[in-house]
């Protein structure tokens, strides 16, 4: 039976609890304190729940991180440094140049493992061969509705509320999307790291008053050629910013584990 550590507590989080594959174990929580009571009752204590990654005295076989870029920022480093294997759904936060080094140092020190999940997008298998033969353009849009949008910086760039057809109200670099946007463009940041970086990949973000789906294009051309993908995904019922994909790329790295 393999083990598991859980960085998070929310939406995502509880989507991967639901889906837990047969042969995993979930054996801790990172989470805010105020949760801990509920996850000692829901799980009868089998389960444990932590402040931090660093207060767990035996060896996650997975630390898959469910929570925001900021626990990426928090723990990722000092996960790594302990020779743990770190799975990472909030990608956006390595467009922080300082904390990719910092956390790549502390790989290379402890001799831990870290995996970028494919999260709300598919054809990344694709994106990489492509990159082989020399890359020249990579496009990513993400197609949303308002309620995707509400809560973030979005709100000072376009009307939410009065928008009548779907507009373009970002263009910029991944780096820009994933600092501006640390909830909604770890897709983003996903494609940038999987390509011509931070830097080169143009972002497109988009709101959509008539979808109730998040709609995630990307364009690629190099020495290979060119393809276009588009996955139109539902978002997790409860939380619209997050795609149900993305969870199920978390459940697909615990069912992974769970072969080796």
């Amino acid at each position: 039976m393999k083990k598991i550590m859980l960085i998070g507590y929310g939406a995502m989080a509880q989507a991967v609890i639901e889906r837990l594959p047969a042969g995993v174990a979930l054996g801790w929580i990172v989470a805010r304190e105020p949760h801990h009571a509920h996850i000692c009752n829901r799980f009868g204590g089998r389960v444990t729940p932590l402040r931090s990654p660093q207060a767990c005295e035996a060896a996650p076989d997975l630390v898959l991180e469910c929570a925001s870029q900021q626990a990426v920022a928090e723990y990722g480093a000092d996960v790594l440094a302990r020779g743990w294997h770190l799975a990472v759904i909030s990608t956006g936060a390595l467009a922080d140049a300082a904390l990719e080094q910092r956390i790549e140092a502390a790989r290379r020190k402890g001799g831990g493992r870290l995996t970028l999940l494919s999260g709300a997008l598919a054809g990344m298998d694709g994106l990489a061969a492509a990159k082989e033969g020399g890359l020249e353009r990579v496009t990513y849009r993400s197609r949303k509705s308002p309620a995707s949008w509400r809560g973030s910086y979005a709100e000072t760039l376009i009307d939410l509320g009065g928008v009548q057809d779907a507009q373009i109200f970002f263009e910029g670099s991944a780096r820009e999307a994933a600092r501006l946007f640390p909830a909604n463009a770890n897709v983003a940041a996903t494609v940038a790291l999987g390509g011509v970086g931070m830097d080169d990949t143009r972002v497109q973000l988009m709101v959509d008053p008539q979808t109730k789906r998040n709609t995630h294009t990307l364009h690629v051309e190099g020495g290979f050629g060119e393809f276009h993908l588009e996955l139109s995904g539902l978002p997790l019922a409860s939380n619209p910013k997050t795609s149900a994909l993305a969870a199920l790329s978390a459940v697909r790295a615990c069912r992974e584990l769970a072969q080796q």
